[in-house]
């Protein structure tokens, strides 16, 4: 990977060029952060089981006619994806009361919602990704009206599926962020499904103890990180046999 060019890096993955045109390579680090980055670890062993369980559940969104950039997995750590101008808009669908919902409306944590919430999310990590209304992200030219259709139908289709996936394994999916771009082929373009589906983006308890399986376990310092995840693998039938111990945590300061 060090012969190609690198295209971006983020948080916990790294964009290099494909080896087609409007292809890329999505490598995942086992970088860990939270509180906006102000908090960051290296956690052996992260990034191997988010592009599994990421590459499982993109490759079941593709079967179901929901549009992904996802192509094929490459290696353990990396996938061939399509290259596509990402909407800088994270997508939120809330299912249960948790993190910042508890706070901004003083809602008791595991309350079940009257129905499934969408919020967006501005993408600025400097301004700490703020929360914002569909009227912002048209008057400042982020995305279409026609686009944020698409993109809030494709997250609820999302969250039907994933929530039936999890509950057959005894998972609750609280909530998830996911993330859109527009694809270009040709003379059209269309919104489609983008960067990952991990428990580092996803909110999941166990549906029996409410233990937590994602990365809250870092963000409150939980520990069990790679347990948990390992666990959510294990239950999809995606954990290969032999899997190599992981140490702890490394913090970087």
């Amino acid at each position: 990977m060090s012969r190609r060019r690198r295209v971006y890096e983020g948080k916990a993955k790294v964009l290099y060029e494909g080896p087609e045109p409007g292809t890329l390579i999505q490598h995942f680090k086992d970088d860990a952060t939270a509180n906006n980055n102000q908090k960051h670890a290296t956690i052996e062993g992260k990034g191997v089981l988010n592009n599994r369980i990421s590459e499982f559940i993109f490759t079941k969104l593709n079967d179901i006619g929901v549009p992904t950039h996802f192509i094929r997995s490459i290696n353990m750590r990396e996938q061939l994806i399509r290259e596509v101008e990402i909407i800088p808009c994270e997508v939120v669908v809330r299912n249960v009361a948790a993190g910042s919902l508890t706070k901004r409306l003083g809602i008791d944590e595991g309350t079940p919602l009257p129905r499934s919430i969408i919020e967006f999310y501005y993408k600025n990590d400097e301004l700490g990704d703020p929360m914002v209304s569909e009227e912002h992200i048209t008057a400042f030219g982020w995305a279409t009206p026609q686009e944020i259709d698409d993109m809030m139908a494709l997250a609820l289709r999302i969250n039907d599926f994933m929530a039936g996936l999890f509950l057959g394994i005894g998972i609750r999916l609280v909530d998830f962020k996911v993330e859109f771009g527009r694809l270009y082929e040709g003379d059209m373009v269309r919104v489609v499904l983008a960067d990952e589906i991990s428990p580092d983006s996803c909110r999941l308890w166990d549906m029996r103890t409410n233990d937590k399986l994602d990365k809250d376990r870092f963000r409150h310092d939980m520990g069990g990180l790679i347990e948990a995840y390992q666990e959510v693998a294990r239950r999809l039938g995606i954990l290969f046999e032999n899997e190599p111990k992981r140490r702890g945590p490394t913090l970087v300061k």
